[in-house]
């Protein structure tokens, strides 16, 4: 009987290579095994550009996403940040093999300063005054202009640091006299010598694109001089000449040697703005009857403006 039981065991155990159980055992190794050959070969093919999967991949896609997710990542993201894993990362986020570089660096696409725009406030003011000859009257102990100089600026990058500043130019190398018969301005000869430079740092810099393009910036407390031993910073200028005021936007980049002693720096990063409507001539005194009238009529309005206002 034991015999029996032995070899009923013993057959069994060779049977069971054939059973239900191991033919599906093996199956499912098999399939899973052709199923590892298959993902194996599409993982390859997708790599080799010579085959029809990396054709129905679209260049211009990868490209979207790549400049949106570098700009997301730019913007909102800093170094050390959490809660980002590769996953998240699309198959076109690693396309470029720079941005597979450990130590590779991107930066924001900033304004060129050929975009900038500068537009003269009060315009209408200055061709008043420019069509008789604007007159500056200039002191020692510093006078304001009048008008003014206004400007609005666009096409900054609003993220980068500017200074404005101002400074003021002789058009020529020739003094003048007003000819009162004539009411005109003639060459009287040649140009003083020339005067310390002076440049005027707008009070508001250092500041963002953002903040300059947001607001109308003014000159109106700068102040002329013919004090050549000025220490006050104004602008020194002599009496009986012409100039021309240039506005400056300066990259804080380009700023190293910017002093108001000194003239404005030079380079690609400074970006200069003139018009023609702000020539004026220094006098200690107004010369030119038709411009005392007109600034007569001004304050007149002006005064008129505020007792309607009270």
């Amino acid at each position: 009987m034991s015999e029996r039981r032995r070899s009923a065991a013993a057959l069994s155990s060779r049977a069971h290579a054939f059973s239900v159980e191991s033919l599906i055992g093996t199956n499912k190794k098999r399939k899973i095994q052709e199923w590892d050959e298959k993902t194996m070969e599409l993982s390859v093919d997708s790599l080799n550009p010579e085959s029809g999967l990396a054709d129905t991949v679209d260049s211009s896609q990868c490209m979207e996403v790549n400049s949106e997710s570098q700009l997301s990542s730019d913007q909102e993201q800093s170094p050390g940040a959490e809660g980002e894993s590769p996953t998240q990362h699309t198959a076109c986020s690693y396309s470029s093999p720079t941005e597979l570089t450990p130590n590779s660096t991107t930066s924001l696409p900033t304004s060129s300063m050929d975009e900038i725009q500068m537009e003269l406030q009060c315009v209408d003011l200055w061709k008043r005054f420019h069509d008789i000859g604007t007159e500056m009257i200039i002191t020692k102990a510093g006078r304001r202009m009048f008008p003014a100089i206004r400007v609005k600026i666009t096409g900054l990058d609003p993220h980068q640091q500017y200074y404005i500043a101002m400074d003021i130019i002789p058009v020529d190398n020739k003094r003048y006299r007003y000819v009162y018969h004539s009411s005109k301005w003639m060459v009287a000869g040649n140009a003083d010598s020339p005067v310390p430079p002076r440049v005027y740092i707008h009070p508001d810099s250092l500041a963002s694109g953002d903040t300059w393009m947001r607001q109308v910036i003014s000159f109106d407390k700068l102040k002329l001089t013919n004090n050549e031993l000025d220490d006050q910073g104004h602008i020194i200028l002599h009496s009986m000449h012409k100039y021309q005021p240039r506005v400056h936007v300066i990259r804080k980049d380009f700023s190293s040697e910017l002093c108001p002693t000194k003239p404005v720096p030079g380079g690609e990063g400074v970006k200069t703005f003139t018009f023609p409507e702000t020539v004026f001539t220094t006098v200690t005194a107004y010369q030119n009857q038709q411009v005392c009238s007109l600034i007569a009529n001004i304050v007149r309005k002006e005064r008129m403006r505020f007792k309607h206002s009270l």
